[in-house]
């Protein structure tokens, strides 16, 4: 898994959502050292040094890491390497850039606002919308308005 979805959803208190709907949570090396060291006192940091279900994994395909930095950074590059060798059930990456390459390897791919819409769905949030507009102001996370629009279609909130 890529950092973003983990310190997004950390910044707006819905980190829990993402064990509420998966379980454990598997970050490589990369991940950890970028929320929990570099990002120490931000958003997700002491959850990432504390929650017994967020694990930390390392890779082991380092020719794949490797050959995957030449394109990414440390941390997609090492989630996508450790989703292939896991055969993970999904990967949560949201740069686009990591999902068109994490496509190249037939990664089945969930980003940040589809948890949320998966939370939805599933009665773990009451409504999207606050949390979208959450997402924008505590976050800065960026969605167009027809994102938005679309994630609250998505959700019966339309």
């Amino acid at each position: 898994m890529s950092p973003t979805p983990i310190i997004n959803l950390a910044a707006i208190g819905q980190l829990d959502l993402l064990h509420r709907l998966y379980g454990t949570l598997w970050i490589p090396d990369a991940v950890y050292r970028e929320i929990a060291e570099t990002g120490a006192g931000e958003p997700g940091s002491a959850e990432v040094r504390s929650l017994v279900w967020i694990e930390r994994h390392s890779a082991r395909r380092l020719d794949l890491v490797t050959a995957l930095r030449l394109e990414l950074d440390p941390g997609e590059a090492e989630a996508i390497a450790l989703a292939i060798e896991s055969k993970s059930d999904f990967l949560l990456i949201d740069e686009r850039r990591g999902r068109h390459i994490a496509a190249r390897f037939d990664l089945k791919m969930l980003g940040l606002l589809g948890v949320l819409v998966e939370a939805r769905r599933k009665g773990l949030i009451p409504s999207v919308s606050p949390l979208l507009n959450e997402l924008s102001r505590a976050a800065g996370f960026y969605m167009t308005p027809e994102l938005i629009n679309r994630v609250k279609a998505a959700c019966g909130e339309a």
